[in-house]
């Protein structure tokens, strides 16, 4: 499967065609004629789900129709294989999907996601475009449904795709911004191991940790999320294909659904297997709810971070100031020489848009009524959104705001100078309230704990100085012990 088509389809042509009757030829299918604009590879059902849902003007993903033609050419060499398909029909579906290029995905899957539910509109947008062009390169009279169609039903073909296409996009694309976020973190905390700051809990003062901890952490968090996501792919790579519709196998060969899973690993360089329950696999879609459940998490974590960011920026004077953000753009149209973080920004909507998609995917999920789920099209155009998306702000928040980002030192210093909570570790030597009475006094008087803790106490001030040292209070462990 080529990686070179563009990430979203457009919605179709920049003019649509005149409505002349020159522009139009007549299709026909089983409830009758239909006008369909000539330059259109696909038939009378597609025209007709056009017609019929005009909804939203989003159309399904690249990669979601990619996996489609990528089923349809592993069920022709498939039937081939079976002697279901003659041969030259098969070779001429084969080259039909092999001869898709960038425009044709953009011009000629126009369906509406908000379609019916079980993504019929689609599979037959993908049979009729794919029957239309080996028609026409053959010569041949190819099916639609006969052919194109053979041994699969949307009931299967569909639920496929979405596992299919889930899978090719968290291994290729997400899983390697991962990959790639926790790198560049990890190279970041390197710079930073000696820099002490005061740690915050409740956004309030507490004891010292340093910058080096601070983003380990962070890269520690979107470790745990991508094992997450990878704990969930065994379960994306087991197919519905060979359930046809309703997971009995009715219309397709004993064998097509192991024959057709090893055709479609080897076409798609992954692993893939008949799902052990065809029924499950087409009367639900708890899988695609399960990563969805992980890529949510994703979500959560990076807006955490994205946040640590914002707050960690703020200022520069009336902020905390511990770091500045790269540069990036001018960030107001009336406040002359402001910057906005804006990167930490945008993955903070990106972040709330998935754990949007992911209560669509939810609520989608529960509508297997019976023998299928009836909200399809909506889970593949969701789960897709959600990954794609993640994919790239990952990438943005890693290259255009951790790794450019510069420390304000003196600031740092100057609050951790400050911070009463250092008086946390005199708590073995002088007791708890000795140690919050002191507090209490050097955030009264605005002075430094050292000062106050050197005349409040027995202790002399180099003993002070080295029981209070942010630094070593920030490696943990009993420091008067």
């Amino acid at each position: 499967m080529s990686d070179s088509l563009p990430e979203n389809p457009s919605e179709g042509p920049s003019e649509g065609p005149s409505k002349e009757p020159q522009n139009f030829r007549i299709e026909k299918d089983s409830l009758g004629q239909v006008p369909v604009p000539k330059w259109a590879h696909f038939g009378a059902q597609t025209q007709r789900a056009v017609d019929n849902f005009p909804v939203s003007g989003y159309t399904l993903p690249v990669e979601f129709l990619r996996a489609v033609v990528a089923i349809k050419k592993a069920a022709a060499e498939s039937n081939q294989y079976l002697g279901l398909l003659d041969e030259a029909l098969a070779e001429a579906i084969v080259q039909a999907c092999d001869g898709l290029n960038a425009s044709d995905y953009a011009k000629q899957f126009p369906v509406d996601v908000f379609q019916t539910g079980s993504g019929t509109s689609t599979n037959m947008n993908v049979n009729e475009v794919l029957a239309h062009i080996a028609c026409a390169q053959s010569g041949l009279n190819v099916g639609a449904n006969d052919h194109v169609n053979m041994s699969q039903s949307s009931n299967d073909v569909i639920p496929t795709a979405i596992h299919l296409s889930a899978l090719l996009a968290l291994q290729n694309k997400l899983l390697p911004a991962l990959v790639h976020f926790i790198d560049v973190v990890q190279e970041k905390a390197k710079s930073l191991d000696g820099v002490v700051k005061t740690g915050r809990t409740h956004l309030m003062d507490a004891v010292p940790i340093t910058l080096s901890q601070e983003l380990h952490a962070w890269a520690a968090q979107i470790r745990l999320c991508k094992e997450r996501i990878e704990a969930a792919l065994p379960r994306l790579e087991q197919l519905a294909q060979g359930g046809t519709a309703v997971g009995s196998g009715l219309n397709a060969h004993p064998e097509f659904a192991e024959v057709f899973a090893r055709r479609l690993s080897s076409e798609c360089g992954v692993s893939l297997r008949p799902a052990e329950n065809l029924f499950t696999a087409i009367a639900c879609q708890d899988t695609a709810v399960e990563v969805s459940g992980q890529l949510k998490t994703l979500a959560v974590a990076l807006m955490k971070i994205a946040n640590d960011l914002r707050w960690m920026n703020s200022g520069p004077l009336a902020g905390f100031g511990e770091i500045a953000l790269p540069a990036l753009q001018p960030g107001s149209s009336i406040m002359p020489g402001k910057v906005n973080p804006v990167i930490a920004e945008s993955i903070a909507m990106v972040a709330a848009k998935v754990m949007g998609n992911d209560t669509t995917i939810t609520v989608a999920g529960q509508s297997g009524n019976f023998q299928l789920n009836v909200m399809l099209p909506v889970i593949a155009f969701s789960l897709l959104e959600s990954i794609r998306t993640l994919a790239s702000s990952t990438r943005l928040l890693a290259d255009k705001a951790i790794a450019g980002f510069s420390v304000n030192e003196d600031r740092i210093q100057q609050a951790l100078a400050r911070n009463p909570i250092l008086v946390t570790a005199l708590n073995p030597v002088i007791g708890y309230g000795k140690a919050a009475e002191i507090a209490k006094a050097a955030y009264t008087s605005g002075r430094p704990v050292l000062e106050v803790a050197v005349e409040m106490t027995d202790l002399s001030k180099s003993e002070l100085e080295q029981l209070l040292d942010p630094a070593r209070l920030s490696r943990g462990g009993i420091v008067g012990g």
